[in-house]
């Protein structure tokens, strides 16, 4: 595993122009960048993982570093908990129960 991580030249060459043609807030092309660096360094350490034979531990960090948003389906469902959560304290309670099995029925 090397100890020195470098973004690729075309990575290098995109923020540049991102930067210099004023297409893009610096900040978000240094968040971009600092993503890109933290992405490369646990896929470094992903493969170390594996080439040890450690293929288990390697796809957990991955999932544990990395995980996936939740669905259209889950965001919905906790929206509509916060909902209401949010009326019922303003005392405008509701039967959401139809709205949530229906959410319930669609596929993530």
């Amino acid at each position: 595993m090397t100890n020195n991580i470098y973004p690729p030249d075309h990575l290098l060459r995109k923020w540049e122009s991102l930067i210099i043609d004023e297409e893009q807030n610096v900040d978000v092309v240094l968040y971009e960048a600092f993503q890109a660096g933290a992405d490369q360094e646990l896929e470094a350490c992903c493969e170390w993982l594996v080439v040890d034979d450690w293929k288990h531990v390697s796809k957990n960090l991955r999932a544990a570093r990395r995980p996936k948003p939740p669905s259209l389906k889950e965001q919905a469902l906790q929206a509509l908990a916060l909902l209401r959560v949010d009326a019922s304290t303003h005392g405008l309670g509701f039967d959401s129960s139809a709205i949530r099995r229906a959410l319930e029925q669609l596929d993530d």
